[in-house]
């Protein structure tokens, strides 16, 4: 009887190492929740002059399974102010946040924008980059006149 149980166990422990030793592969779960996919996580407003226009798009698309909603996009100086989307973004979807510089500052851009959404990734960065040139005023154009500065 002893021999017996000794056997059984023996048996019992070898199939649980080959139980053990068989590879189970872990099979993915879809994707749930909301997704911001950025087209590009840069904004190049490349080399323009002082004044020009201050306008540009950031795109992007949920590709998740859920709504997506922005709830707020914050630029890293007050020159920098975006304006996103406030209704949901459905799965599939694609909607752009408008960015704004000031143009009238000149030299390098080098500023931010964090997009805060329910993306379980967390928040998204915008780096917006590009250079301003001084547009020189052309010679002979008359200074401003003031009412204190008229000859009388």
């Amino acid at each position: 009887m002893k021999h017996l149980l000794g056997m059984l166990a023996i048996a019992l422990m070898a199939s649980f190492q080959l139980n053990a030793q068989a590879t189970v592969e872990p099979q993915e779960a879809p994707a749930s929740g909301a997704k911001l996919t950025l087209e590009s996580d840069i904004v190049d407003y490349g080399t323009i002059d002082q004044g020009a226009e201050p306008l540009r798009l950031a795109t992007f698309t949920n590709t998740g399974t859920e709504p997506l909603i922005i709830s707020g996009a914050k630029g890293s100086c007050g020159c920098t102010v975006p304006n996103w989307p406030k209704e949901p973004i459905m799965p599939g979807e694609t909607s752009q946040i408008e960015i704004r510089y000031d143009t009238k500052r000149v030299g390098a851009i080098n500023k931010t924008v964090t997009v805060t959404s329910n993306d379980p990734a967390g928040k998204h960065v915008i780096r917006v980059k590009g250079t301003i040139n001084k547009v020189e005023e052309p010679e002979g154009v008359p200074e401003k006149e003031s009412i204190f500065n008229k000859p009388n």
